[in-house]
């Protein structure tokens, strides 16, 4: 696979870190319009271990039960992306759509969810909360017997399976958020909803840099 750039991407400093942001391009047509249905769309594939990702053309499956299908306007660059890209001392799985630092808006959700609606802004969250175990219901714990961040696991909780393929073949997930694609899928429990009034480039940074203290000094 040859690697194409065609994501628009820039880089601000923050604290002394270099933030990088892919923002994907904005689409004109209502998110009701695909709902239920298959989405293609682009998204930054690792095809090996170490390799450059390729800019594809992905199938984005809609969501199942408690899952949400979230329209990705913004995402950035982690130092975890790169340690799981380059693979050493692990497991390979690939092919696969790396990416959990993000900002984006709810395009369709599956059955069962309540707490979100299309259209609203929302932040991925890779160590989620299912809100029934006893580690959620702790006030010493959110490692969520569920959803608790968990880097092996490359398909969805709900059926074992992925929501991402290129030509019928599987992609697998990361982390639960897979935000280096134009459309992903996620459990409930590992989206946030955000005030649409906050900055969708800056807040994404929430998801990860600050929520684990990376950029707090």
């Amino acid at each position: 696979k040859q690697p194409t750039n065609q994501l628009q991407s820039r880089s601000r400093n923050e604290r002394s870190r270099s933030i990088f942001l892919f923002e994907f391009p904005e689409r004109s047509s209502g998110l009701m319009a695909t709902a239920g249905k298959v989405i293609k769309c682009k998204a930054a594939v690792a095809w090996e271990a170490g390799k450059p990702l390729s800019i594809e053309e992905v199938e984005v499956a809609p969501p199942q039960a408690m899952e949400v299908r979230v329209k990705i306007l913004f995402t950035s660059l982690c130092h975890t992306d790169v340690y799981f890209w380059e693979a050493k001392g692990q497991t390979p799985m690939f092919p696969r759509i790396f990416g959990h630092e993000a900002g984006g808006i709810v395009e369709s959700v599956g059955e069962g969810v309540t707490e979100l609606a299309p259209g609203d802004h929302v932040l991925p969250v890779f160590t989620g909360e299912c809100k029934e175990c006893p580690h959620c219901k702790s006030a010493e714990s959110n490692m969520c017997d569920l959803l608790r961040i968990n880097t092996d696991r490359g398909v969805m909780i709900g059926d074992g399976k992925s929501r991402f393929s290129i030509d019928g073949k599987p992609i697998y997930h990361f982390v639960g958020t897979s935000t280096f694609s134009e459309y992903t899928v996620m459990h409930v429990g590992c989206v946030a909803k955000i005030n649409p009034e906050a900055p969708l480039d800056k807040v994404c940074v929430l998801s990860c840099g600050i929520s684990t203290g990376k950029l707090i000094s």
